[in-house]
């Protein structure tokens, strides 16, 4: 990720395959950066205001669309607000950059989320190092409803409850993605969300048996 003499960041990620002119080279390289072009013209299914989702950091809403110069090359990005984060990112158009953001969920995929927060914890046995990865997997690969599944397995009912310091770590980041994304598709406050989602994982049925990680 190249971070921009405005202070935001272009995405440069190691698992996406950009054209080698999106990464410079050397500190001769120079970003120049244009005004942002508002356009309510898409760009690879996406438009200028649109909240969208992207993996590494949620949700997130399309300020617009401009282009910069680099070495020589002029590129054109996709400028990505994402107010939780006081951050804005900017995306190259092309497919292959532009491939791993999505559209916000749909109504079904919601109750989808919903009908797993009601279910009974499924966190699995083993070593705490190894479902820590899986579950932070999870909450990177952006999809509601694997994140659902990390809110469901790692909520802890009362004050007093035990969780590690990961653990928590890793429930709250679930849960702000999670509740997020509920808030701005059905257009209530992310508290509002957050105290649904409680209400599902409060309302379930106990756990039969007591499962735990070691290590």
């Amino acid at each position: 990720m190249i971070q921009l003499n405005d202070g935001s960041f272009m995405s440069q990620e190691s698992n996406i395959s950009e054209p080698a002119h999106c990464q410079p080279q050397n500190s001769a390289d120079k970003l120049t950066t244009k005004a942002p072009v508002m356009s309510s013209m898409q760009r690879c299914g996406f438009e200028s205001g649109e909240f969208v989702v992207y993996p590494a950091h949620g949700v997130g809403r399309i300020f617009g669309i401009e282009e910069q110069e680099i070495a020589g090359t002029t590129l054109e990005l996709l400028v990505i607000n994402f107010e939780k984060n006081k951050m804005t990112l900017r995306i190259p158009t092309s497919k292959s950059a532009a491939g791993r953001m999505r559209k916000l969920s749909d109504p079904s995929t919601i109750h989808q989320a919903q009908q797993i927060l009601s279910q009974r914890s499924r966190a699995g046995r083993g070593y705490w190092s190894r479902l820590a990865q899986e579950y932070e997997a999870k909450i990177n690969s952006g999809a509601l409803v694997a994140i659902a599944e990390v809110v469901r397995d790692l909520h802890r009912p009362g004050a007093n409850a035990e969780q590690s310091f990961s653990e928590r770590q890793l429930y709250e980041v679930a849960l702000a993605r999670l509740s997020h994304e509920i808030a701005v598709v059905q257009h209530i406050t992310q508290e509002e969300a957050v105290r649904e989602i409680e209400g599902l994982l409060m309302a379930r049925p106990p756990l039969r048996n007591k499962l735990s990680a070691t290590g």
